[in-house]
Order: C-alpha cells, then sequence, then structure tokens
C-alpha cells in the first residue's frame, strides 16, 4: 500500500496539481508569475550562488531527460566504460554545482536582514524540498552505480508507464535504495508545488526575446544635468492630457 500510494497516487496527484494549478494561476493571477527577484536588495552573493545552482540544474534536467526520452541511446552509449566515466562524473560534477549553488543561496537568506524579510514560507519550502532532491541524487549517483545505466533500463519505463495511465511500479518499488526513493518522491512532491512557488516563471521564459526586434531606447535629458539638478521632472515636457 505504501509503494502504491508513493509511486502511483502521489505522481498522478502531483501531475494533476501541476497542471490545474499552473493554468489557474497563469489565467486568473498571471502578473504573480514571477521569480521574485531579490538582485536589487543584494547582488554579489546571489550572482555566486545562482550560477552554479542554475548551470547545475539545467544540465541535470537535460541529462533526465535525454535518458526518458533515448534511454536505448544512452544504453549504447554507456556500453564503452570510458564514456560511460566521462557521463557520470560530468553528471556528478554539475549535481555538485548545483548543491552548492542552492548552499550559497541559503546561506544569503539565513544571513541577509533585508532578504529575510522578503522570505516567504514556501520559500523555506522549496529549499528544504530542493536539498533533500539534490541531496538523495547525488547518493544515489555515489552509492549506486551507474546512474544513467539503471535509470535508463529502470526507471525511464516506470514514468513512461505513469504518462500512459498504466502505471508499473514493481521495478522502482523493488529497488534496494532509500535515497533513490526519497530521490522519486521528492520530484513529484516538487512538480506539485511548483503552481504555488517562484518555480513558475520558468514555464513563462521570454522565448520570443530570442527573435522580436530591438529596442531604442532615447533619453530626453542631460544625464549629466540630471545628477544635481532640483527640478521635480527633466527632460520635455509631456504632451498628454
Amino acid at each position: 500500500m505504501t509503494n502504491y500510494l508513493l509511486f502511483v497516487a502521489l505522481p498522478y496527484a502531483s501531475l494533476f496539481i501541476f497542471l490545474i494549478g499552473s493554468i489557474y494561476r497563469y489565467r486568473n493571477r498571471g502578473f504573480s508569475v514571477s521569480s521574485y527577484s531579490s538582485q536589487f536588495l543584494e547582488g554579489r552573493r546571489l550572482f555566486w550562488g545562482s550560477q552554479p545552482f542554475h548551470w547545475g540544474l539545467f544540465v541535470l534536467f537535460f541529462g533526465h531527460l535525454i535518458a526518458f526520452l533515448f534511454p536505448k541511446s544512452v544504453l549504447a552509449w554507456n556500453g564503452e566504460p570510458v564514456r560511460l566515466l566521462i557521463l557520470e562524473i560530468t553528471a556528478f560534477a554539475f549535481g555538485l554545482s548545483a548543491f552548492v549553488g542552492v548552499l550559497l543561496l541559503v546561506q544569503r537568506r539565513l544571513t541577509n536582514r533585508r532578504i529575510q524579510i522578503v522570505t516567504s514560507k514556501m520559500d523555506v519550502v522549496v529549499f528544504i524540498i530542493l536539498l533533500v532532491q539534490i541531496i538523495s541524487g547525488l547518493l544515489v549517483a555515489y552509492h549506486n552505480r551507474w546512474g544513467s545505466s539503471w535509470f535508463a533500463a529502470f526507471v525511464t519505463p516506470y514514468l513512461r508507464s505513469i504518462f500512459v495511465f498504466d502505471p508499473q511500479m514493481d521495478a522502482i518499488a523493488s529497488v534496494d535504495s532509500l535515497s533513490l526513493k526519497i530521490h522519486v518522491v521528492s520530484a513529484f512532491t516538487l512538480i506539485a508545488f511548483i503552481p504555488f512557488t517562484r518555480f513558475m516563471h520558468f514555464l513563462v521564459y521570454p522565448l520570443d526575446y530570442t527573435w522580436r526586434s530591438y529596442q531604442q531606447v532615447i533619453w530626453n535629458w542631460n544625464r549629466k544635468r540630471i545628477r544635481t539638478s532640483r527640478s521635480h521632472s527633466e527632460g520635455r515636457k509631456s504632451t498628454n492630457n
């Protein structure tokens, strides 16, 4: 019963909450879909924390996605020991990058008073889930060799069975690895929390910025003079009525 709740009921509940919650928030509270950046409060430590975190998460996400979409290709790649080592070491390095990044971000929020003021309870929940997700993933990579191969062989069929509404949990439930089970459960838990957190912003990434025309900004005041001016407003007088 526990395995059924964790590996069948939880995934479907998480995906349902994610889908309905994301649509509702985007349609009814669209302007709240934001990363709520705190860069204007403190930027230096944010940079050194967010860069390794985002790059690590980015590479790991697409690594999992490739193993999910092309499991046979991953297994064929891992047929050569050297290529297997390259893949495993690279993945572990980016996992460490994400871990160091999230630790720096947590430390920033714990030690900066201004950041603490704008930190919500949901931010705390997200950081906890992220830490559980990343730490369990690193433990799986270290203790259960070779993760890329058995992910393609065991986890991918399980995930595909979830998406085709024919859940086959026997393989994942029989794995003798507590860290793997925590990793899977925390992943679905994180998916369920996305509509209620700042993670929603990655669903509305401004991809159209890559092909839209450039915007030209024309200043209508003297930037040197405005620094010493005592006027309430500078530049040309507005013609709007």
